[in-house]
């Protein structure tokens, strides 16, 4: 039986292209990035996690109340993660 994993290799990713979307992406951590849209506001956060299948993009929202990052959604394409942080 083989092991998978769980876990994304310990470097600096370049950030996720978005094509289209109109919002930019700005480093805050190792695997994650701000979403910013074009009046500068912060939308939320973009997260790479493993997946056993794949890279996976992860929609957050930081929450000072909660003391945490809620999940918006889990996507394939960083993109879908975007657009699930414009409302």
């Amino acid at each position: 039986m083989t092991a998978t994993t769980s876990t994304l290799p310990l470097f600096l990713w370049e950030a996720p292209t978005l094509g289209r979307a109109p919002e930019r992406l700005e480093r805050a951590g190792d695997h994650l990035w701000r979403v910013i849209d074009t009046d500068g506001t912060i939308r939320g956060h973009l997260r790479l996690v493993a997946d056993p299948l794949g890279i996976r993009y992860r929609a957050e929202r930081l929450h000072l109340g909660a003391g945490g990052f809620q999940l918006v959604g889990e996507f394939w394409v960083a993109e879908d993660a975007v657009a699930a942080l414009r409302h």
